[in-house]
């Protein structure tokens, strides 16, 4: 069963019993976007609907403004009514991780820092917040546990960073491999050897900006980066900013569904 048919199954379950007092016709209803943000998760949106025509005015990646109509629905009262909620809580909340992604896109446009997400996703939601970091101007990190070999604090204090990455490279030479580095002892290790990029976690400025100018590997750095201390975690030239808050800290943008009166 696919998350959209878990979803309508979570909030109808044996059957939506306000919208069966109503008669069968056919209605037409808007998307009304009540603040600014960017838009995500039409695809989804338009899932949940099975008889429904569906007319956007806007796609995914697009910067939409408070009272903008986002799209046209034409079909069933009842189907429209039923599932209404669903439909909008996945527009609602990866419109949101797009919209945060762009903001922090924005403060650091002129730096050569790309933001990327991390694995603090909502369960269950991973591969479409994702998707809506994406349509936010961001890039995406590993998706899971399988697709690169990210050895952090947890790993290296058992085996070291040299032999973990020897172990890496024999067992899966063809992903890429990171390193999280916790000083700068560690980043010259992880430097002198064969991987993807280095993660500083948790370096003050002044520490970045030495680590920026020793390694030769790109670099990532993460650990309480927000939008008031971004622009200069990017100013000392890291090559990417790994954020959790974008996918974990989301406050759902406000779309209301609104039938219009005949």
């Amino acid at each position: 069963m696919d998350i959209i048919t878990l979803a309508l199954s979570e909030d109808i379950d044996s059957g939506d019993v306000s919208a069966s007092l109503l008669e069968d016709k056919n209605i037409t209803a808007q998307v009304i976007s009540r603040e600014n943000a960017v838009l995500s998760g039409t695809k989804y949106f338009d899932k949940c609907f099975t008889d429904v025509d569906i007319e956007w005015n806007f796609k995914n990646g697009d910067k939409i403004s408070q009272n903008d109509v986002l799209c046209t629905l034409t079909g069933n009262n009842k189907e429209i009514i039923t599932k209404e909620r669903t439909a909008l809580n996945f527009l609602q909340t990866l419109s949101s991780t797009a919209t945060q992604t762009n903001n922090l896109v924005k403060i650091v446009k002129n730096t050569n820092a790309q933001i990327l997400d991390t694995r603090k996703t909502i369960p269950m939601l991973r591969k479409m917040q994702k998707q809506a970091v994406l349509d936010g101007g961001g890039v995406n990190h590993r998706f899971g546990l399988y697709d690169a070999v990210m050895l952090k604090e947890n790993h290296i204090s058992q085996i070291g960073i040299t032999k973990a990455v020897k172990l890496a490279k024999q067992k899966y030479p063809n992903l890429d491999i990171i390193v999280e580095v916790e000083n700068l002892e560690q980043l010259k290790e992880a430097d002198s050897l064969d991987i993807t990029r280095i993660l500083c976690d948790n370096f003050d400025i002044n520490l970045l900006k030495q680590a920026v100018k020793i390694a030769k590997k790109p670099l990532e750095a993460s650990g309480n980066i927000d939008e008031n201390n971004i622009l200069k975690v990017a100013e000392t030239g890291v090559d990417f900013i790994s954020i959790g808050s974008i996918t974990k800290n989301i406050a759902a943008i406000d779309f209301s569904l609104l039938i219009e009166q005949c």
